[in-house]
């Protein structure tokens, strides 16, 4: 695999950074997204893939894509903005995008808008929670997560949200009422240090995990669309929310190998199954 080349891109409110691994006029494009996960995530998948052109980004307001609008939430639809004019710099045609958890919700977002940018898009386990049947105790879950981290800091918060992306089945309506993890039992930092801009509670959590899809626009683009559940994380609710939006297109989802993060190598000291994972999305990307 060619070393990344790392270019910029101005749009409306940030500075995309992206990285370009192989040449864009003779290959294949696959672009490989997060969100709030940036490029960052993908090396070890992207290594799988010679015989394309694999381009990662980081998503505005993450690791070095800067965001020049200042703080504040972001929508999907913000994202697809950025991911529109990405492709359309790329200059390369519509490309195969594989997308992972909030990136997944963008990408869904994209095609529903420009579905001309895209060849195939594989969602995999896009965190709808809208949309699951126990919609309405999610979203509490989600709004409380965000009202612990700005109340209590970054340790809280991100100890409730390990607690609900973890939580296997339906989320019971009492279930913010239980007691709050501890951040120290994830190695988590217990002081508040003061700060209100992480990228996933602060920025994308309650923007991601609300929307919901035009389902009538995607309707019309399924034969685009693959949507990826891992064998080890159906009952979560990423997956849950992978299942909802599927059987919303009748669709089918693909079970792919290992967790959520099932694509991942050492890159995060949780790896996944990235050998089998790339086998699966060479062969769902090759139908």
């Amino acid at each position: 695999m060619p070393e990344p080349v790392t270019h910029t891109l101005d749009v409306p409110g940030a500075v995309l950074t992206y990285d370009v691994r192989g040449e864009l006029s003779n290959q294949p494009v696959l672009l490989m997204i997060g969100s709030p996960m940036g490029a960052s995530g993908f090396p070890t998948l992207a290594s799988h893939f010679e015989d394309r052109t694999v381009v990662t980004y980081d998503p505005r307001g993450v690791e070095r894509s800067n965001r020049t609008d200042g703080t504040g939430e972001l929508t999907p639809d913000d994202h697809a903005a950025d991911l529109a004019a990405l492709i359309e710099a790329l200059d390369a045609g519509p490309v195969d995008l594989f997308a992972s958890s909030g990136g997944a919700v963008n990408a869904l977002a994209l095609v529903a808008q420009r579905p001309e940018l895209v060849k195939t898009l594989v969602a995999h386990e896009p965190p709808l929670a809208a949309l699951v049947p126990d919609s309405e105790a999610a979203l509490k879950a989600c709004e409380d997560i965000y009202e612990t981290y700005q109340r209590d800091g970054q340790g809280a918060g991100m100890a409730k949200f390990i607690a609900i992306v973890s939580y296997e089945g339906e989320i019971p309506a009492d279930y913010t009422d239980q007691p709050a993890p501890d951040p120290a039992m994830f190695g988590l930092p217990t002081e508040d240090d003061g700060s209100r801009d992480d990228a996933l509670l602060g920025q994308n959590l309650r923007g991601c995990t609300s929307y919901r899809p035009d389902i009538d626009a995607l309707a019309k683009s399924t034969d685009k669309v693959v949507v990826g559940v891992g064998e080890e994380s159906a009952n979560q609710l990423a997956a849950r929310g992978g299942k909802a939006i599927a059987e919303l297109l009748g669709l089918t989802p693909e079970v792919f190998p290992s967790n959520h993060g099932g694509f991942l190598g050492d890159e995060y000291g949780m790896p996944g199954k990235p050998a089998e994972f790339a086998v699966k999305l060479r062969d769902v990307l090759a139908r």
